[in-house]
């Protein structure tokens, strides 16, 4: 989960009183700088200033100055990169099979798919009616159900968030955000006639459809927090009726479906406790069910077969364990063992099938699955050879289905889709992702390193690079990580990780705690009053990178975002003679601002990820680490900074603020950048090519600052 944020109160009286921001007319190399308006709060006795609070008012035309002028400033300052980021747009768009197919997935009588077409910067979503013998031929007619290229017409932004189609396979509904803020309204298209229900609701996180294929069940976020609050249930040509409110600030939630369509499920998570209610999708005016009511440190989810509640839950298994119980009485009672839990082997979920069981586990940072035979009561293990990939459970729709679809790749190995059967484990490629402009896997390897952290514990690298890269220091390494919220790095395949290594240069990632590559302990362990362990993995990871020679210091590249930011922000506060060059993307840098302003969207749910900074011990830890807060006059590396002006998740203004105080501060003359997207939202920019052209752009400024210039 990332963190989410809006804007504060407004103070017009004060931003009216400022002069705009220009860049010194005489010398076009000076950076601009940002007037300063003393802002003072007091926190435990502390005063605080903030010279730059009055950038959070994104309303002010002073404010949108100031980012354009930064955005000149950074033109013209990479002028020089242009032609080397020009190079690295054509690789990357050169190896994307721009015309392309996904494997098509069957759902009832129709297979679904999405296709691209070259020049086109979206997607089409479309459908074709399965033939006898369950396959689907070219000769039979293709519905397009929605073209993204068409819905985006005349859009600086564009993207669809959900869909779900009906049971009876009528209508379409999805949704749809066109500023970048997250902020999703829901459509309902009728297939037959082609005619769409245009804005249905505002503000629409999810959707699902109740059996009768009428009856549709949406959940709506408040307009101020962006909170995950309100369900609601609506027939066609009625009114909706509101029929579940999430009262509590820590709580999010979502309607979903079991796998087997029979419930319809409503969840409630919070960092610290998860919470399910169920409805039968057969009787939709029904009331939902509690399963199990939450309570503090317990996280459980729910799915169904044939009477059964299969339960994920963390009870007496930190890594989670299933069990099953009756769906009348699920008390933990009448629990029974499905599979035992075991400390370092993470249960990341199940799907349950009319046959089978497959379960997703992930041991020692490496993903796998387990299958499990409903008749013969056995279960089998699928694993692969490489020594690092990632594994995803794809699309699987069919309850009665024998294969179970998975998307497996590496740093070498292009997104393959397969499909494994269930009962003897055979695997049948459905398709690899086609990398043209001659890529060849066998010219990289990969490895699996272990750094040693300060206080002993063992990190995972994953490292990939072009053979005969020369283990002696001098090679170019960008080292990337995340680290919070207990989400993975997956060592997954990045087209534009190739124009790295064809440049000599090594590709790491750092897996540290505060994800959960092994086990819920290891996010645990970089949280809260253990935050700083994410740090200091990532700086002790880079040490035994230099330490081993595969690069040094001034070779060394690092790159993260969001809460990747954070992190990029608070080790070049610790550590800035150890990284040459820094990219932070959307970077949630000002840590302290926004944990104390609960007005600001999920402050009072990032309590339990982050700290109360009401409670003193948490007010002086986080306060140690906070970038914003920790800027120092010092020799600071290189930087990058990119954001974008319609940041749902971390506004844009902590990354201004961020650069603004750290130009009034930092000592020497390497470069500091920042680059807002005008139009964009947390993800950058939402059309293909110009995510393309944008991380072109961030890896030709990365190399070029190791002095990389072909």
């Amino acid at each position: 989960m990332t963190t989410i944020r809006i804007l504060a109160p407004i103070f017009f009286f004060a931003l009216a009183l400022m002069p705009l921001a220009a860049v010194n007319p005489v010398n076009a190399q000076q950076p601009p700088r940002a007037d300063t308006l003393p802002h003072e709060e007091v926190r435990h006795g502390e005063v605080v200033r903030d010279d730059y609070y009055w950038l959070r008012e994104k309303s002010n035309p002073k404010v949108i100055h100031y980012l354009e002028e930064e955005n000149a400033y950074t033109e013209r300052m990479t002028r020089d990169i242009q032609p080397l980021a020009n190079r690295i747009y054509g690789e990357i768009k050169g190896r994307l099979k721009e015309t392309d197919l996904s494997v098509p997935v069957r759902r009832g009588q129709y297979y679904y798919y999405t296709r691209t077409e070259a020049g086109k910067q979206y997607a089409i979503l479309c459908r074709k009616p399965a033939s006898a013998d369950g396959g689907h031929g070219d000769d039979v007619v293709e519905q397009v159900l929605l073209d993204g290229n068409e819905l985006a017409r005349g859009e600086k932004f564009f993207a669809i968030g959900e869909t779900a189609v009906s049971d009876d396979a009528a209508r379409l509904a999805f949704t749809t955000d066109t500023n970048g803020f997250r902020q999703y309204t829901l459509h309902v298209k009728n297939l037959a006639s082609g005619e769409t229900a245009e804005r249905l609701a505002e503000r629409v996180t999810s959707v699902e459809w109740a059996a009768d294929g009428e009856t549709l069940f949406y959940v709506t976020e408040d307009a101020t927090t962006k909170r995950s609050d309100t369900l609601w249930r609506q027939r066609p040509g009625g009114a909706a009726t509101k029929i579940y409110f999430e009262a509590n600030p820590a709580f999010d939630i979502a309607i979903s479906r079991t796998r087997d369509k029979a419930y319809l499920r409503l969840s409630a998570n919070s960092f610290e406790a998860w919470e399910t209610r169920l409805l039968p999708t057969t009787q939709p005016a029904g009331k939902f069910r509690l399963v199990l009511p939450r309570e503090k440190g317990h996280k459980y989810d729910v799915e169904h077969r044939r009477g059964l509640l299969y339960i994920r839950t963390n009870k007496a298994a930190r890594d989670f364990r299933v069990v099953t119980a009756p769906v009348g009485d699920p008390r933990p009672g009448n629990w029974k063992p499905f599979i035992d839990g075991q400390a370092g082997t993470l249960i990341e979920g199940i799907s349950l099938f009319h046959g089978s069981a497959v379960a997703f586990e992930r041991a020692n940072a490496i993903d796998r699955l387990r299958i499990y035979d409903f008749a013969k009561h056995t279960w089998q293990t699928i694993s692969f050879d490489e020594p690092i990939y990632a594994l995803f459970a794809s699309e699987t729709p069919e309850f009665n289905a024998k294969k179970v679809r998975v998307n497996f790749q590496s740093p070498v190995t292009p997104p393959t889709v397969m499909d494994i059967d269930m009962a003897s484990g055979e695997r049948t490629v459905l398709k690899r992702q086609e990398v043209l402009g001659g890529y060849d896997a066998s010219r990289y390897e990969t490895h699996r390193l272990w750094a040693t952290a300060r206080d002993g514990v063992k990190v995972p690298l994953s490292m990939v690079y072009r053979k005969g890269v020369k283990q002696d220091g001098s090679a170019p390494l960008l080292l990337y990580a995340y680290g919070s919220y207990g989400l993975e790095v997956t060592a997954r395949f990045q087209s534009s990780v190739i124009s790295l290594l064809d440049r000599g240069a090594i590709y790491v990632i750092a897996h540290i705690r505060g994800g959960n590559e092994l086990g819920e302990g290891w996010y645990e362990d970089g949280k809260l009053m253990t935050k700083k362990n994410t740090f200091f993995d990532f700086i002790d990871s880079a040490e035994y990178l230099s330490q081993e020679k595969w690069t040094s210091p001034d070779r060394l590249m690092i790159e993260g975002g969001s809460a990747g930011g954070l992190l990029m922000g608070a080790v070049v506060n610790m550590r800035p003679d150890l990284f040459h060059a820094v990219h932070a993307a959307v970077p949630f840098v000002d840590v302290m601002n926004t944990m104390f302003d609960s007005s600001l969207p999920l402050t009072q749910q990032e309590y339990l990820q982050w700290g109360n900074p009401y409670d003193k011990p948490a007010y002086d830890y986080m306060r140690s680490y906070s970038p914003y807060d920790n800027i120092e006059r010092k020799r600071y590396p290189a930087m990058l900074v990119t954001t974008s002006l319609n940041d749902s998740q971390v506004m844009y203004w902590e990354p201004a603020k961020y650069v603004a105080k750290l130009r009034a501060f930092k000592t020497g003359d390497n470069p500091l950048l920042l680059k807002t997207n005008m139009a964009g939202g947390h993800g950058g920019a939402s059309g293909r090519y110009d995510v393309i052209k944008d991380r072109s752009f961030e890896l030709a400024w990365l190399l070029w600052q190791t002095g990389v210039r072909e």
